[in-house]
């Protein structure tokens, strides 16, 4: 499995930003895309997940403002960002979950960083 993000920039706080990740390789073995983020100093944290069934989760620190969604058509995995806060200033990851084993795969990260 292999994983392609984009998206990140620089926003002001109150503002939107939308994260994708383009997945490819053996797609049919993914039970679960996530994004998460990790700020200087912090260690990784999810945000937000997607199983194979379209159930979602996300960190409570930004559920009401964040949703993860998949097109299977494109075979991508997007974050919409919404009012954003500089707490959100991170980079962020793409991870796919796959097999009976249930492997992390990772994308590179993007950054995103939250002016006040």
């Amino acid at each position: 499995v292999q994983l392609q993000a984009s998206g990140g920039g620089l926003v002001q706080a109150g503002g939107s930003l939308r994260l994708s990740c383009v997945v490819s390789g053996s797609i049919f073995s993914i039970n679960r895309m996530g994004w998460y983020r990790q700020a200087p100093g912090k260690q990784r944290e999810l945000v937000a997940a997607i199983t194979s069934g379209a159930s979602t989760n996300y960190a409570d620190s930004v559920k009401g403002r964040f949703t993860i969604s998949r097109d299977y058509a494109k075979n991508t995995v997007y974050l919409q960002m919404n009012s954003l806060k500089p707490e959100d200033t991170a980079v962020y990851y793409c991870n796919a979950r796959a097999g009976f084993k249930n492997i992390d795969y990772w994308g590179q990260g993007t950054q995103v960083t939250v002016s006040s």
